[in-house]
């Protein structure tokens, strides 16, 4: 990435700022990483449709790593020195692009977490902040104002519009759905580690 950028070291302190010190119900938490999505593009004056991923590959303390054997879409921990995100080699390189945005928002909210979804070890608080990071990365790759813009503007071919926000077209489907534009498509029905399993999709979007 050639563009000079803002330097990185505040970006993760940032956003974690926004969230409030106290319980938050649902409809909250996704309000706070639609909130978080945008100020990450404003920290790095992003004014265009695709989010670079080197946002996050130059934060300081975020080491991002590629297996081919790994059995989830993705994975966080922290090692002691640095958050590691892990992304499964044998997903698309876009679904891997989802992955690494779902997995950035497991590492700001690691410290609030409780606030935001309940306690650590409870299946509904697992599934919310499942929900959330996967919402935090439709947000952030295809954000309300410029998803709205482009179809405004004509580009409405599902491929086309994809191809402005480096997304598989599942994920355009479904955030085109997520905000209305478009009647909906049918669908079928420890501590600081978290994981994106393929088998899993909660209710947000499909990566």
């Amino acid at each position: 990435m050639n563009q000079q950028r803002t330097p990185t070291r505040s970006a993760l302190a940032g956003l974690r700022a926004v969230i409030p010190a106290r319980r938050l119900h649902q409809g909250e938490a996704l309000r706070v990483a639609e909130l978080q999505a945008n100020r990450l593009r404003q920290h790095f004056d992003i004014d265009c449709p695709t989010l670079p991923s080197d946002v996050i590959f130059e934060m300081p303390r975020i080491a991002v790593r590629v297996d081919h054997e790994l059995p989830a879409s993705g994975t966080t921990h922290w090692d002691g020195r640095r958050w590691i995100i892990t992304l499964n080699g044998s997903e698309s390189p876009l679904r891997r692009r989802f992955s690494l945005f779902h997995e950035f928002k497991h590492i700001i909210d690691h410290h609030a977490r409780i606030n935001l979804y309940g306690p650590d070890g409870d299946r509904a608080a697992a599934q919310r902040a499942e929900q959330a990071a996967d919402y935090f990365a439709a947000c952030a790759l295809m954000p309300k104002r410029w998803v709205k813009r482009l179809w405004g503007e004509g580009t409405q071919a599902i491929p086309a519009l994809a191809d402005s926000f480096e997304v598989s077209t599942a994920a355009l489907r479904f955030r085109l759905d997520q905000l209305g534009v478009r009647e909906p498509t049918p669908r079928c029905g420890g501590v600081t580690s978290y994981q994106r399993f393929k088998v899993y999709r909660p209710v947000g979007v499909a990566a």
